[in-house]
């Protein structure tokens, strides 16, 4: 057995957050009197896209992504928005999804039916909302311990995140690690920079070029990879 210690993102690769992310938007907007129409959702994607692109690159803080993305998206139209507030609405119904990937709570049940792996997740979302998601869709009670941004302090795929990760895995071994992800940037240039093994969860067959040990298009491709 090479791979000892599997290291899972959680967001479009064990659970479909873009699903997710698809019945809260409208939810939140409407609870605050607003038709979420395609601009808005462009608008509010970039801007989004970009506070994550930030945090991960360590220049803000979670609160700044969280509190100012609805805010900032609704003065872009020449409106105000308490961003908090929206925020809490979203956490509120992002947290009533928790569609899984096709397979992986299969795939869960089977790794750790096995007795062979220690399975973690590592994830960059809010602690309260992950946990919640991860509970109902099942598939919790398959991993040791949850890492996430949030309690750490710290964010992939900042070398700060995984080394704290590393010193909470008793008998960790690097060299029998596996980091499982969907995101070219947070989960293969952050585990390759820490010295894992990455496999690139390639859902979508985007045909970018990343420098991942393993590329997948779907999970149950992992089996190969793990004999």
């Amino acid at each position: 057995m090479k791979y000892r210690f599997l290291l899972f993102d959680l967001d479009n690769t064990l659970l479909d957050f873009d699903a997710n992310e698809a019945q809260a938007l409208p939810r939140v907007f409407a609870a605050h009197g607003v038709t979420l129409t395609p601009e808005i959702r462009a608008v509010y994607d970039a801007i989004n896209h970009g506070l994550w692109q930030d945090y991960e690159a360590g220049k803000v803080a979670i609160e700044t992504v969280l509190n100012t993305r609805f805010a900032k998206t609704m003065q872009h139209f020449g409106a105000e928005a308490d961003g908090a507030a929206w925020e809490r609405d979203y956490r509120r119904f992002l947290g009533d999804g928790h569609e899984p990937i096709p397979g992986a709570v299969e795939l869960c049940k089977n790794l750790a039916a096995a007795h062979t792996y220690e399975m973690y997740v590592v994830t960059n979302g809010v602690a309260a909302t992950q946990e919640k998601r991860m509970r109902e869709a099942g598939i919790e009670d398959y991993f040791r311990v949850v890492f996430n941004s949030e309690s750490i302090g710290a964010q992939k795929p900042s070398a700060a995140f995984f080394d704290y990760v590393f010193a909470h895995i008793d008998g960790f071994d690097r060299t029998r690690a596996l980091l499982i992800g969907d995101s070219p940037t947070a989960d293969i240039a952050g585990g390759k920079n820490a010295g894992l093994a990455t496999c690139w969860f390639d859902e979508k067959g985007s045909g970018k070029a990343v420098s991942a040990d393993y590329t997948i298009r779907a999970l149950d491709e992992l089996y190969e990879i793990l004999k």
